[in-house]
């Protein structure tokens, strides 16, 4: 059966990993895919090793869940580091496995 949900994309500096996942996990979300990232943006490129590289977090949520989950990362985040994020509408086919 086909779900509506929200994939929340947080894209950030690979020192924020832990602290971006404990952050999602005590709000309730069930699971995540890290991978690494590379690019370029407003900030520049981040190409040294010493910084290491960034990292792409991808989680799927209720609407109303990864709002709450964006909102925080916004405002514990996006002033002081290389932080970006966004929601995607999705559907998916097996909704009990992301709550629905």
């Amino acid at each position: 059966m086909k779900v509506p949900m929200t994939k929340l994309t947080v894209v950030s500096e690979s020192l924020l990993r832990e602290e971006l996942l404990t952050l999602m996990r005590d709000a309730g979300a069930t699971g995540f895919t890290v991978t690494t990232a590379d690019g370029e943006g407003s900030r520049g490129v981040r190409a040294t090793e010493w910084e290491g590289p960034n990292i792409r977090i991808e989680t799927i949520l209720s609407a109303e869940l990864a709002e709450q989950i964006l909102t925080q990362v916004a405002e514990r985040y996006f002033d002081d580091y290389a932080v970006i994020a966004w929601l995607t509408e999705i559907t998916v086919w097996r909704g009990k496995k992301f709550g629905a």
